[in-house]
């Protein structure tokens, strides 16, 4: 619950419990806020504010302000305040008439008039409280009102002597009596761990974990937007399966009563997608939760959001042109430049992307040549060398990845498409036809990020049986990542898939990078937390 001792020595139970007094008396009085089923909203604070502003230009037009040269102090003060009443007699005569609704954040009483702060999913508005305006028994009860209450009010906008856009309340209705009490308003909800668990309340008292949620909702249809421009049809596959293939990951593990089958919630939405790709769907995508049993950091998250997408007929060079084309798109759309910051870090998603071979990177940036390594035990001695830890069952491949890992990925700060894996690490993906060592496979990294990956993807059903085997032999040793032999994808191998290029994009990581956000939770409305135990 979200409660704070704003009253010093008083006790917070005893706050409480008046709050639940103050609703037993208007539910006595046949006031009570629950019963009421709707409110007609007709503006938000934006709105109110945009309307007034173009109103008040309209008839205001030529109007010139109030000059005080050579005037005295009081006289200048007088000018201007006979100038204010004039204007707002003007606006007044003809009023623009709204009704807003939400919560009370600031409430301060005047006698016979107050005033009230109210937010709303588009920001805060004042609203000035008058008995004479609101009738003598309203403006009693919203006396007795609370911060947090939640009230719709009607009335018309205007202009303080201030110069703030306001509204003069001419009827308040309580729509929901907050029972709980809200932090203190100048801290706001500041405990990490509280704003996760009650993101709730860090919605109503952070404006800027608001405007993260805005903007990844606006990712999230941009996102679409430029997958339809581009003939891209959206699809759903399951959630629930019996092979979680797809992805190098541990999946939770269920049981399926209805059947007395064991099942998996997947990791990826590799595999179905690729089924519709034989089906004939030639561009489709999906964003959907998948999840992973692994461990939370600030980029990790076990339930997370996906995004994959497959196009056939093109490779990927292809998918390359397409995330740098969709990156800038987003960025423009989102921040509004294609020049971003995280954390005091200026990335610039204007220039072209820069491309390097894993192996050149390693190269550049460890110092070591793999292309000049013979074999699997001279890069298992290479590592034992630089101090990199890697297990019996690694080749030369999975050697040359790790030092990747190890050395490169800091260092990619800049948009950089990382190229041409080892084989050993990509068993979905087509070999190069230059060298089989490799696959035709990319990653995209930004401020060390991995943010994407993407493949010319693997067709050949006889390669795909024999690398399935691989994997299989990976898990049988031990590897609790590995993929496993998925039969019926196999099968739609057989029946024909065209050459196709596929990428999956994790779109939280994304959404931190555009929102300039410290960790995962923060661009997750509901992270993983570990239960809180009475």
């Amino acid at each position: 619950m979200a409660q704070q001792n704003n009253g010093g020595n008083q006790d917070v139970n005893q706050l409480l419990q008046v709050r639940r007094e103050k609703l037993a008396a208007l539910q006595q009085a046949g006031k009570d806020p629950f019963e009421i089923t709707k409110f007609d909203q007709t503006h938000h604070t934006d709105e109110v504010r945009n309307l007034y502003q173009e109103h008040e230009e309209k008839l205001l037009a030529g109007r010139q302000a109030v000059n005080t040269d050579g005037m005295d102090e009081e006289a200048a003060k007088q000018a201007v305040n006979d100038d204010y009443n004039e204007r707002r007699a003007i606006m007044d005569a003809d009023p623009i008439q709204v009704s807003i609704a939400g919560r009370m954040m600031f409430k301060r009483v005047m006698g016979k008039a107050s005033f009230c702060n109210i937010r709303d999913r588009k920001g805060d508005i004042q609203v000035y409280v008058a008995r004479d305006a609101i009738g003598e028994d309203s403006y009693a009860d919203f006396k007795k009102s609370d911060i947090g209450d939640i009230y719709g009010i009607k009335g018309y906008a205007f202009r303080t002597k201030t110069g703030e856009v306001s509204i003069h309340a001419e009827e308040m209705t309580l729509l929901s009596k907050s029972l709980q009490i809200l932090p203190e308003k100048f801290h706001g909800l500041t405990d990490t761990d509280m704003r996760y668990r009650q993101r709730y309340v860090d919605l109503v008292m952070n404006k800027d974990s608001r405007d993260v949620f805005v903007k990844r909702s606006l990712m999230m249809k941009e996102i679409r937007n430029f997958l339809a421009e581009r003939d891209f049809m959206e699809v759903e596959t399951p959630i629930l399966v019996s092979n979680a293939g797809g992805a190098a990951a541990r999946p939770f593990e269920t049981h399926y009563n209805s059947l007395d089958e064991d099942v998996k919630l997947r990791i990826s939405l590799e595999l179905y997608l690729k089924r519709l790709i034989v089906g004939g769907f030639e561009r489709v995508y999906e964003i959907g939760r998948v999840f992973r049993n692994e461990g939370v950091d600030t980029r990790h998250n076990p339930e997370f959001t996906l995004m994959e997408l497959y196009q056939a007929y093109t490779d990927y060079e292809g998918m390359m042109e397409l995330t740098e084309t969709m990156f800038r798109r987003l960025a423009e759309k989102v921040v509004g430049s294609t020049k971003i910051s995280y954390n005091g870090i200026e990335i610039d998603l204007g220039k072209p992307f820069e491309r390097l071979t894993m192996t050149d990177a390693v190269k550049k940036y460890a110092g070591v040549d793999f292309d000049t390594v013979a074999d699997d035990e001279a890069a298992k001695a290479l590592a034992r060398e630089k101090g990199i830890e890697f297990e019996d069952r690694h080749k030369k491949g999975d050697i040359l990845n790790l030092f990747f890992e190890e050395f490169c990925e800091d260092n990619l700060v800049q948009p950089t498409f990382i190229m041409d894996h080892p084989i050993e690490i990509s068993p979905l993906t087509k070999k190069k036809p230059s060298d089989p060592s490799k696959v035709e496979r990319f990653e995209l990294f930004i401020n060390g990020w991995e943010m994407c990956n993407a493949y010319s993807e693997l067709n050949d059903p006889i390669d795909q049986r024999e690398r399935f085997a691989a994997q299989d032999a990976n898990a049988e040793a031990g590897d609790d990542e590995a993929e496993h032999t998925d039969e019926d994808f196999l099968n739609a191998l057989e029946i024909g898939m065209p050459p196709t290029g596929g990428i999956g994009y994790g779109l939280d990581r994304l959404c931190m990078l555009l929102t300039d956000s410290a960790a995962i939770r923060d661009v997750l409305l509901f992270p993983t937390m570990k239960s809180v135990k009475d």
